[in-house]
């Protein structure tokens, strides 16, 4: 009898962990769908609510740092439990950045509510949902220990990085051709990169569930493609690069 309650119990305690990242991995898609709502709709209150809502996200991080840190002390993990249980530290790690980042997307979101619009708002969109789906699958391949899903997520870190670059170029363009863009570009420019951040922080969890379910890595370098080259980005104002 004392067994079965044991074995029973510490059951519990792993599916209240497993429960607790889903929940706080729900909680930062929540926010980062939230902020990015406030920057399409022009919506200060909103915005500043998201922010607010990042607490909620580093409260269950540092439960999540306990449980953990019960379970290794009393219960001695070993192979395919211990691999869940440190996953679950390193993804809630990666959640909490994900949570601050979606807050920087809504921080910017109130002062670009007072500017003027630009086209690459929709560029900013696009990005957007390809991070959100980028979370919502990697919790997806986390809840069903599918190793297919998560490899899913870190393909596509690929192109979260050339969209961000390409965007980058594009609003230097912006700022160049009218000083009035400057403002609401330089307010975009650090939304896209806070949603590439986002990016990688969604691939690190999927290199975490990946290794979670195999007991291995990938055997590839993670894809970056052209990544991030916004450093590399030259823009020349036009009639001005050719001897013009």
């Amino acid at each position: 009898m004392t067994s079965d309650h044991i074995v029973k119990s510490y059951d519990e305690e792993l599916n209240h962990l497993n429960e607790s990242i889903l929940k706080m991995g729900g909680l930062a898609e929540a926010l980062l769908a939230d902020a990015l709502d406030s920057v399409t709709k022009r919506d200060p209150d909103r915005a500043q609510q998201t922010i607010d809502d990042d607490k909620k996200i580093d409260h269950l991080e540092t439960e999540i740092d306990q449980q953990v840190v019960r379970l290794l002390a009393l219960r001695q993990p070993m192979a395919a439990d211990l691999r869940n249980i440190i996953a679950a530290l390193k993804i809630s790690s990666d959640i909490e950045r994900i949570g601050d980042y979606g807050a920087n997307v809504a921080k910017r979101a109130i002062p670009l509510s007072a500017t003027q619009t630009v086209k690459p708002l929709f560029a900013i969109n696009r990005m957007g949902r390809i991070t959100l789906q980028m979370i919502k699958t990697v919790l997806d391949a986390y809840t069903e220990g599918n190793p297919d899903k998560a490899k899913e997520v870190w393909l596509r870190d690929e192109e979260v990085d050339d969209l961000y670059t390409g965007l980058f170029r594009e609003l230097l363009t912006y700022m160049m051709e009218d000083p009035r863009n400057i403002t609401p570009c330089t307010h975009m420019l650090f939304i896209a990169r806070n949603l590439e951040r986002i990016g990688d922080h969604a691939t690190n969890i999927a290199e975490t569930v990946y290794y979670m379910v195999k007991g291995a890595h990938f055997e590839e370098d993670r894809p970056k493609g052209k990544g991030d080259r916004s450093g590399l980005a030259v823009v020349k104002p036009e009639g001005k690069g050719n001897g013009d």
